[in-house]
């Protein structure tokens, strides 16, 4: 989303595992992860401007990760099968050297079509579920399963890009004119 939306950027991994803890709330959950990712890559390029974000998405206030194998990502799919559900994305951009943040969340609802056990199949068989919150994408083939989205799409794919293009020109970055 960052280079459609015309911006240069370097992609840097960082060494912290993302937490999931039921107490937590999804709002503290995402805000929890995005500031531990942002602060790790932070730390070890000062002068960068590092933005880091993290979605999950939460049913009945119940939140939903990442799912383990092909059998949980089905099995996620069911239950948000017919449901309108949360999704939200935080995101923490940071220059450490001169000791400026922005960390902001966003949340969109997601309404599922009824899902047959053959329609989770197909859609399973043409996404990689494993490394996506709700075991599901909103873009591609996400039209095949989503009935309407309340909100930020980009929030939805993992990326509020509305609040973080006004966030990253606090930091002077603009994208570059195509």
């Amino acid at each position: 989303m960052l280079s459609e939306g015309g911006f240069h950027f370097e992609i840097a991994s960082p060494r912290v595992a993302e937490k999931f803890d039921a107490a937590l709330t999804l709002r503290e959950l995402t805000l929890w992860n995005a500031i531990r990712k942002g602060m790790s890559i932070a730390h070890t390029r000062p002068d960068a401007v590092v933005l880091a974000a993290d979605t999950l998405v939460a049913l009945e206030n119940q939140v939903i990760g990442k799912p383990a194998g092909f059998s949980e990502a089905a099995q996620i799919l069911r239950r948000l099968s017919g449901q309108t559900h949360e999704v939200c994305s935080a995101v923490a951009i940071y220059r450490q050297t001169s000791g400026r943040s922005e960390i902001f969340h966003e949340v969109s609802s997601v309404r599922f079509h009824r899902l047959s056990n053959a329609t989770i199949e197909n859609y399973l068989a043409k996404v990689g579920p494993l490394d996506k919150a709700g075991a599901y994408a909103a873009q591609g083939s996400g039209a095949e399963i989503i009935a309407k989205i309340v909100g930020s799409f980009t929030n939805v794919v993992g990326l509020p890009m509305e609040k973080t293009i006004a966030a990253l020109a606090k930091f002077g970055i603009r994208p570059n004119a195509a």
